[in-house]
């Protein structure tokens, strides 16, 4: 904005590239914002990593870890939303991958499977081992993850975050209730996606 100032003769024209300028910053600073959050610790709840859009609610086969039929909740960041990713449960890290890959926009079916990425898998008191995968868009170039195998998680605090992107994936058991619906706006740390069922208490858990 400064240079713009100096190099600029044309007022109407240097006021414009200013405003551009101040724009830009602005969006830039909100991007990167990271507004600390009082999480109510449960071990009975899946919170939301993050904050955006339910876009996904289906039982899909998870290959990378677990080889086996999972509940899939996906979450759509829009450039607005906060970037952070959160620890959905409390537990120990069991997996932390990082894969390169491609960077289809974060709506396409294939984008959790070809996009750069990372895996995190959290071993959790009650709902066993759960997964939840960042994944780059379109428009995202880097994911930071600070998750690392063997260290503790702790719900609600800071796992990672992507940067100008985009998705997060989460494969919870089949045998959890889902408290999210499509389209539904969720916030991280603060929404409930899934709580734990008892057996003894419930037979079937529908979603």
């Amino acid at each position: 904005m400064l240079l713009a100032q100096f190099f600029i003769d044309i007022m109407w024209l240097k006021w414009l590239v200013q405003s551009f300028l101040l724009v830009v910053l602005i969006l830039i600073l909100q991007f990167f914002r990271n507004p600390k959050r009082k999480v109510n610790k449960n071990f009975n709840e899946i919170l939301s990593p993050v904050d955006g859009k339910v876009v996904v609610i289906e039982k899909v086969m998870e290959t990378e870890y677990f080889n086996e039929m999972r509940i899939q909740v996906s979450i759509f960041m829009s450039p607005l939303n906060v970037h952070v990713t959160r620890y959905p449960a409390s537990g120990t890290i069991k997996y932390s991958k990082y894969h390169p890959g491609k960077y289809l926009v974060a709506w396409h079916p294939k984008s959790s499977e070809e996009n750069e990425r990372t895996s995190v898998v959290v071993r959790t008191p009650r709902f066993g081992d759960i997964l939840f995968r960042q994944v780059a868009g379109a428009l995202a170039r880097r994911i930071v993850n600070y998750a690392k195998k063997g260290d503790s998680a702790q719900q609600g605090d800071d796992s990672g975050f992507i940067k100008f992107g985009s998705r997060v994936d989460l494969y919870l058991p089949l045998d959890c209730v889902i408290n999210v619906s499509l389209n539904q706006k969720v916030k991280g740390a603060h929404t409930c996606v899934a709580t734990f069922v008892n057996p003894n208490e419930k037979e079937e858990a529908t979603y």
